[in-house]
């Protein structure tokens, strides 16, 4: 069943009741639906972790702990999604954000150099912030539905098939007459 596909990956829960960067939420990550794996938890946890993977903050994973805990999502897919957008991935993420803020804008796409300096930054966010932080706010949303649906098909697909074969193998118990 769908279940089982994602509890082949989630970590043990009392793993992450005693780690350190946790106990900021004290009693909180306590509550037994941060942990079921069902429809609703998992699909929940896929926007909220979408979501939170678009965000040009750090602590990224703090803001997807704090809303998987108000949503009552899946805590450690929540978590886990975030990674998405990783040290590795972020240079394409934040150029495809900021050409999609730039086209829903109708702004000119200027190209982009790299400098590690806090001016650059300062300077960029000044050119470019309002296009890439409408990019991010746009493919949040939109990869966090898409997320959504995706767990939602994908486990309504996982529960027919069990159930057709569930039925198969019913119908070939019983003898012919």
């Amino acid at each position: 069943m769908a279940k089982k596909l994602f509890k082949r990956w989630l970590p043990d829960p009392a793993k992450i009741h005693g780690h350190k960067h946790v106990s900021f939420f004290g009693s909180l990550i306590h509550n037994p639906n941060l942990w079921h794996l069902n429809k609703t938890s998992i699909s929940t946890a896929f926007s909220v972790g979408l979501f939170c993977a678009w965000l040009p903050l750090p602590g990224q994973m703090f803001f997807s702990a704090a809303l998987a805990i108000y949503f009552k999502a899946n805590l450690p897919i929540s978590v886990a999604l975030v990674w998405l957008s990783n040290p590795i991935t972020m240079p394409p993420l934040c150029i495809f954000a900021y050409k999609l803020g730039a086209i829903i804008l109708g702004t000119p796409i200027e190209p982009v150099t790299f400098h590690l300096t806090l001016e650059w930054i300062v300077h960029s966010m000044e050119q470019y912030g309002k296009p890439y932080l409408l990019g991010c706010l746009v493919l949040a949303a939109l990869s966090s539905l898409l997320g959504n649906l995706f767990v939602r098909l994908l486990w309504r697909y996982h529960v027919k098939a069990h159930w057709k074969k569930r039925r198969f193998k019913r119908n070939k118990k019983q003898p012919n007459p």
